[in-house]
């Protein structure tokens, strides 16, 4: 089993910067790629960004060029940097990683930006 836990949300103006971790727990040598989702008010959770093992990238045009994703496989964290953020990045952001036979998710981190 894998225990993902998040952190480093909160209240933010916009155009700030938050760089919320994920640290992950337990059983990480099954760990294969990572990814965060983030669901906004009243919305379905997506995927915003994604992470293979060896540290190749991808992003939901909607973040690309603001949040950056990297991890530290030595700490088992991944973190998400979030840039020039705006109103409509408000939400709750989900941790996700991928293991050999399941997926695991994070209890999710709240992400306020105030105009």
């Amino acid at each position: 089993q894998v225990q993902l836990v998040e952190s480093g949300g909160g209240l933010v103006q916009a155009g700030g910067p938050l760089r919320p971790p994920c640290a992950a727990r337990g059983s990480t040598s099954s760990i294969n790629a990572m990814a965060w989702y983030r669901r906004a008010p009243g919305k379905q959770r997506n995927l915003v960004a994604h992470i293979t093992s060896g540290g190749s990238t991808t992003y939901v045009d909607s973040v690309k060029g603001r949040f950056t994703t990297s991890r530290d496989n030595a700490k088992n964290t991944v973190y998400l940097q979030l840039n020039t953020l705006k109103p409509e990045d408000t939400a709750v952001y989900y941790c996700n990683a991928q293991g050999d036979l399941q997926h695991y998710w994070g209890q999710g981190t709240q992400v306020t930006v105030s105009t």
